[in-house]
C-alpha cells in the first residue's frame, strides 16, 4: 500500500502553488475553484500567490441506481458533457439522463446561490484562470468546467490539480492552454487514496474560504 503524499486539502494546496509560481501575483489570473473538495485546495492556491478566488460549480451526472459511477457532468452556463462509452455500455436512455440532469441542475443552482450570497461572479473574459480541483480521476468533472468556461471567452485556461491519473491529465489538455498536476501515481486508484485527511468538505466551508 502506497503512502498518502499530502496530509490535507490545504497541504496539497500549498505543494500545487509551488508548481503554478509563475503565475504569482499576476493581475490578468485568477484562481476558480471545483467546489466542494477544491475550495481548499483553491484557497491554498490563491493565497499563496496573490490571486482572486471565486468558486465554479459543476455537478457529476450519475447512472441511474449507481451515483457514485459518473456517466457525465454539468457546469456553470449549461453546459454538458457526457461520458458516451458509459452511456451505450450501460444502456441508459436518454430519458433516465433527463431525469439526472435536471436534478443536477437544481442543486447546482442552489450551491451557487448558497456559496456566492450576493457577490458577483468574478469576470473571466480575458483573464487567466486556474481551473483547480482536489485531483483528477476520470475527468469528466473538470472536462465540463473547462468547457463552460471556454464559452466565457477567457485569455487561457490552465487546469491545476494537486493529484491525478496519468492518462486522464494527459487528455485533459485538449480541453484547457496547460494542465498542472503536481503527482501522478501509479497505479492510481482513486483521488483519496493520496490524503491522509480525505474529509468531505461542507458547505459552510467552502462559504467560509470564499469570503473576501
Amino acid at each position: 500500500m502506497q503512502e498518502p503524499l499530502f496530509h490535507d486539502r490545504r497541504d496539497a494546496g500549498q505543494v500545487l502553488a509551488r508548481r503554478l509560481s509563475a503565475y504569482r501575483a499576476r493581475p490578468d489570473t485568477l484562481v476558480l475553484a471545483l467546489p466542494r473538495g477544491g475550495v481548499p485546495v483553491g484557497h491554498a492556491v490563491a493565497q499563496a500567490l496573490g490571486l482572486p478566488l471565486d468558486v465554479f460549480v459543476v455537478r457529476k451526472l450519475g447512472v441511474p441506481g449507481h451515483g457514485e459511477f459518473a456517466m457525465g457532468a454539468i457546469a456553470s452556463g449549461g453546459v454538458r458533457v457526457m461520458n458516451g462509452d458509459v452511456v451505450r455500455m450501460l444502456g441508459i436512455a436518454a430519458a433516465q439522463i433527463e431525469v439526472v440532469a435536471q436534478a443536477e441542475a437544481l442543486e447546482l443552482a442552489r450551491r451557487e446561490q448558497l456559496y456566492r450570497d450576493a457577490r458577483p461572479a468574478l469576470v473571466i473574459a480575458q483573464r487567466t484562470v486556474l481551473l483547480v480541483d482536489d485531483g483528477i480521476a476520470t475527468g469528466a468533472t473538470m472536462r465540463a468546467a473547462a468547457r463552460a468556461l471556454r464559452a466565457m471567452n477567457p485569455a487561457r485556461i490552465v487546469i491545476a490539480v494537486p493529484t491525478g491519473a496519468r492518462s486522464t491529465c494527459h487528455a485533459l489538455r485538449r480541453e484547457a492552454d496547460e494542465v498542472v498536476c503536481a503527482t501522478t501515481p501509479e497505479p492510481f486508484r482513486a483521488v483519496g487514496c493520496w490524503y491522509e485527511d480525505f474529509a468531505q468538505t461542507s458547505d459552510e466551508e467552502v462559504r467560509s474560504l470564499l469570503q473576501p
